[in-house]
């Protein structure tokens, strides 16, 4: 068993969100987004993989494949394969994102940025 604190992973940089790795497990990672007002995620997709991703804190917007969906605090978002993924806060407050990620689809996808 393994257990983590999620708050050491909530670290803001006023440059770009940061991505903060809680697990890698096999080809599964789980980790942690975090966005300081107006920042964002480019379009992108996680060939092979599923996406998992719940809004711990804040809310923002999500375009998957062209389509907006907004997120708040405890709500979840699910993609696939393909669909190409983007995300903005924008609110007011910081978000954390809650990411776990399947079938990791090269390493690069497992670091910390």
């Amino acid at each position: 068993m393994e257990k983590q604190t999620l708050n050491q992973y909530q670290e803001f940089n006023e440059e770009r969100f940061t991505k903060r790795i809680v697990f890698k497990k096999g080809d599964n990672t789980v980790f942690l987004l975090n966005f300081l007002p107006g920042q964002e995620l480019p379009p992108h997709a996680h060939p092979g993989s599923d996406v998992f991703i719940q809004m711990m804190q804040g809310e923002g917007t999500f375009t998957v494949d062209g389509k907006e969906a907004s997120l708040k605090q405890n709500e979840v978002l699910h993609c696939q394969d393909q669909e190409k993924l983007a995300f903005k806060n924008t609110g007011t407050e910081p978000v954390t994102l809650y990411v776990v990620l399947t079938k990791i689809p090269d390493e690069r996808f497992a670091q910390d940025i």
